[in-house]
């Protein structure tokens, strides 16, 4: 028996009969022949690992735009904090660990430099609109390896896309990442916003604090133990009580922190770089990268750029914007 073959054997005898085995993939988008050593869902996680748009998330902006400070969420720390509240979700409930994951560290492989600022100023360019989601999908099956994408199984694929709003994933894999998306991001915002002298802990009302706790790691096990404890059959959710002060607190972050005019400010700058940039290269299609000059052709150039853009980091956009607008010094040879 091949190491593989033993790896999903032990999935058939442990796993709930709600978990998704990888031996009973849909399968990937191109055939093609199975490890002898990694399951097809730990082969999805590493090819994602190694990819080059996962590299780029450590200089993308979560919510604070490139702040001063090592200790700040970037899409990276935020993606690597998903997965492990994914895991520990999934296997509680004796799920697929490595769908989980898999789906945990592609999910955001799509967004734009700058956080949503950037994807709000993205989505008012293109037809059709632009969701990260939807460009993280794009960026395993097209983008990546030079346009021959990373062939990902369809439950990785599934999970990406449904990670947010709209349609839930098919598999409780799929699911578990949404939930731990949400609590990931309002823990650790909170962390940085407190980090960062917008808002104190105590600012949090007490009919919060009185379900969720004080501190980042009470809130997070809080809500992370509901799931566990209150999730029945192929259904994920925390109990109605954890539910409604978790709703209250997303409030209190979006009145007290998401719309603050402190962290907002230098976010008005990003829709008119997004835009130069954006009908800069709608103008001069020669100057984006080979491949992507070649899906202008294939594709429409709208979308070639769309994809140029919403791959850059915060440090690159900014650094092209200056090359391209910012008049340089006369140097004397």
């Amino acid at each position: 028996m091949l190491i593989r073959e033993h790896s999903e054997a032990i999935e058939q005898q442990t796993l709930s009969p709600y978990a998704c085995l990888s031996s009973a993939t849909k399968g990937r988008q191109r055939p093609e022949e199975k490890c002898p050593v990694r399951t097809d869902f730990q082969r999805d996680r590493d090819r994602i690992v190694h990819c080059k748009s996962f590299r780029r998330l450590k200089h993308k902006t979560q919510v604070f735009l490139s702040p001063e400070g090592d200790h700040y969420r970037t899409r990276l720390t935020h993606t690597l904090e998903v997965a492990q509240i994914a895991r520990t979700i999934a296997r509680a409930l004796r799920l697929n660990e490595d769908l989980t994951e898999a789906v945990s560290l592609a999910h955001d492989l799509g967004h734009t430099p700058f956080g949503h600022a950037g994807e709000r100023a993205l989505n008012s360019l293109v037809a059709g609109g632009f969701h990260h989601y939807e460009q993280s999908l794009r960026v395993v099956d097209i983008l990546e390896k030079d346009g021959q994408g990373l062939n990902l199984t369809y439950e990785t694929r599934n999970g990406i896309v449904c990670h947010t709003t709209g349609k839930e994933a098919d598999t409780m894999e799929g699911r578990i990442v949404r939930i731990a998306d949400r609590i990931a991001y309002m823990n650790h915002d909170i962390d940085d916003a407190v980090r960062a002298g917008v808002m104190k802990e105590t600012d949090i009302p007490k009919e919060i604090t009185d379900i969720l706790g004080t501190t980042t790691t009470s809130r997070i096990n809080t809500m992370v133990m509901s799931v566990i404890e209150h999730s029945e059959g192929d259904t994920l959710k925390m109990s109605p009580e954890v539910q409604k002060v978790y709703e209250q607190l997303h409030q209190f972050m979006f009145d007290s922190v998401y719309s603050n005019d402190r962290v907002k400010h230098e976010e008005k700058k990003v829709p008119e770089l997004i835009y130069l940039l954006f009908t800069y290269f709608m103008k001069h299609l020669d100057k984006l990268p080979p491949e992507l000059r070649t899906a202008a052709q294939t594709e429409s150039p709208q979308r070639a750029v769309c994809d140029y853009i919403s791959g850059m980091t915060d440090l690159y956009a900014t650094e092209k914007f200056k090359e391209l607008f910012i008049p340089g010094s006369w140097k004397v040879n």
